[in-house]
């Protein structure tokens, strides 16, 4: 359960893992004000940002032998292989050049 710092107005502007000198209140996982500033639109941009690090250092790894896809669990490997497709597949949709256009 998350502890949260409230502003001047009541509003939740921060979750803490552990209680501490100005976020001792405590709410239940999945409280709204709590999920509704975990879910905010900044920290979703963040993780799709580190997702796509965390997916390249893993290629990176696998490149230089490393890592091998197989070292890790099968869900893992699932869901990198279906990141992998999609991201191919929106570049392929993204090629506006056809066969007679020169760069």
């Amino acid at each position: 359960m998350p502890y949260v710092q409230r502003d001047s107005t009541g509003q939740v502007v921060a979750l803490f893992a552990e209680a501490g000198p100005g976020h001792d209140e405590e709410l239940p996982a999945g409280h709204p004000e709590a999920a509704a500033l975990a879910g905010s639109g900044e920290f979703a941009r963040l993780d799709a940002d580190l997702i796509r690090v965390i997916e390249d250092v893993v290629d990176v790894l696998i490149d230089r032998g490393l890592l091998r896809l197989t070292d890790l669990p099968a869900d893992a490997q699932r869901k990198l292989l279906t990141r992998k497709g999609a991201r191919a597949r929106l570049r392929q949709g993204l090629d506006l050049l056809g066969p007679g256009d020169v760069i």
